[in-house]
């Protein structure tokens, strides 16, 4: 090994201070990428760029599995996730989350359970004198999600399963408090939908054909790995919740869209008009602007080289992902909001808009959920535009400190009154 290498300092105490802001900064002290540096005491190298996204998620050069550190495993995608797989494992269990989770049918049908619970909270929220944004959409959501998954929730269910599936998002990037709220809230919600798992398959009979149609929360507990052995129920629950933990996710998004419409309110009867090519531009525009993932990581599958630069095996590759969708290169005038950038679509190459992985979506490792968060995002963020409320005094800042982030006070709204039926 270079002793260079051996010499850097380690940067895990400077992505904990300097969050989303890290990366960015160390990319222009450098002069650009690749710039080696050291991360959990691991040797690592950052990536940037369209190339370096195509380079990252090539399996021939990177590995999921191990690379994950144990902390994100234990509060955010859950041990035995599909994220920790790789090759031929990796892609029998991504099959079954294609299955789910592209069915254009089945997206448009949580997209409308989606707006049916939107419309019935709102009609609450009038009669409030204060209500936080980002709460209330995540418990919007999770409910239509465990809905649409074949678990329905009670009234009295839905809040704490919702803030226990944000717990789970909200601490896997940090020491502390939150942090073991997250692993808290991991192990209620396994257990939980461990016992769900367990009452299917009693219960289950499978069609002639072997096929066992259904919800969400049946197909995981009934799939069968490439040995043909179903998973174990602990890998099942887990499955289960990286549908509903990323879904639930969407609310991040929707109060970065509420932001958006303050900010720039110009944008506001466009939404109202609801068509939904503009819809979608505009929510494109949100997971590109705002600040959600700041990178992704995995380990050299082998001695690689990127551009001259010697990767040895098991080097720790870190590609950056906020700093990917704010390129001039990639995007004029990056840090103007502007959702005319996706009037014709996302761009047509898998590299270029990466919020939620690049590349191939059955193959590789961009999350099958993509289709999902932007139908959800667009339905919902149309409902919000078509609601009357006001923005009282609050903290409306977006600390980059902080992974993930949000506005510090969630958004507060006072609503007037809800569109009527």
């Amino acid at each position: 090994m270079d002793l260079r290498e051996t010499l850097r300092p380690d940067a895990t105490l400077s992505v904990l201070t300097q969050g989303y802001a890290w990366l960015p900064d160390l990319l222009r002290r450098e002069g650009g990428a690749p710039v080696h540096t050291r991360l959990l005491g691991h040797r690592a190298i950052v990536l940037h760029g369209r190339d370096a996204a195509r380079f990252f998620y090539d399996e021939r050069h990177v590995k999921r599995r191990t690379a994950l550190p144990g902390p994100v495993v234990d509060t955010l995608f859950g041990h035995g996730a599909v994220h920790t797989l790789d090759g031929e494992s990796h892609r029998v269990r991504k099959a079954l989350f294609v299955s789910l989770l592209k069915d254009e049918r089945a997206v448009s049908a949580l997209a409308e359970q989606a707006g049916t619970e939107w419309d019935l909270a709102a009609r609450s929220w009038a009669a409030m004198p204060r209500t936080e944004l980002f709460t209330e959409a995540a418990r919007v959501i999770t409910r239509a999600v465990s809905s649409w998954a074949g678990m329905p929730l009670g009234d009295d269910e839905a809040p704490a399963v919702a803030d226990d599936l944000v717990a789970m998002v909200d601490g896997f990037a940090t020491p502390g408090p939150r942090h073991w709220r997250a692993r808290q809230a991991r192990a209620r919600q396994e257990a939980r939908v461990g016992e769900l798992i367990e009452a299917v398959r009693q219960d289950a009979v499978p069609d002639e054909d072997g096929a066992h149609p259904g919800s969400a929360l049946r197909a995981v507990a009934l799939h069968r790995n490439g040995d043909g052995k179903p998973l174990d129920t602990h890998t099942a629950a887990v499955e289960v919740l990286n549908v509903l933990r990323p879904t639930a996710a969407v609310a991040w998004f929707l109060t970065f869209a509420a932001h958006a419409l303050h900010r720039w309110p110009q944008h506001r009867d466009a939404l109202r008009a609801g068509g939904p090519a503009f819809a979608e531009a505009f929510t494109h525009e949100v997971r590109r602007f705002y600040p959600f993932t700041p990178f992704v990581t995995g380990l050299a599958a082998s001695d690689v080289r990127w551009e001259g630069e010697e990767i040895p095996e098991d080097t720790l590759i870190v590609l950056d992902v906020y700093g990917h969708q704010h390129d001039p290169a990639l995007w004029p005038d990056p840090y103007i909001f502007d959702p005319a950038r996706f009037a014709d679509g996302p761009p047509a190459d898998a590299y270029t808009f990466i919020p939620q992985g690049g590349g191939d979506v059955a193959t590789g490792h961009r999350c099958p959920g993509e289709d999902i968060a932007v139908a959800l995002l667009a339905t919902l963020a149309v409902r919000l535009a078509r609601l009357e409320y006001d923005v009282p005094p609050q903290d409306l800042s977006i600390p980059l400190s902080r992974i993930p982030t949000r506005p510090a006070d969630g958004f507060v709204i006072t609503v007037r009154s809800a569109p009527e039926d």
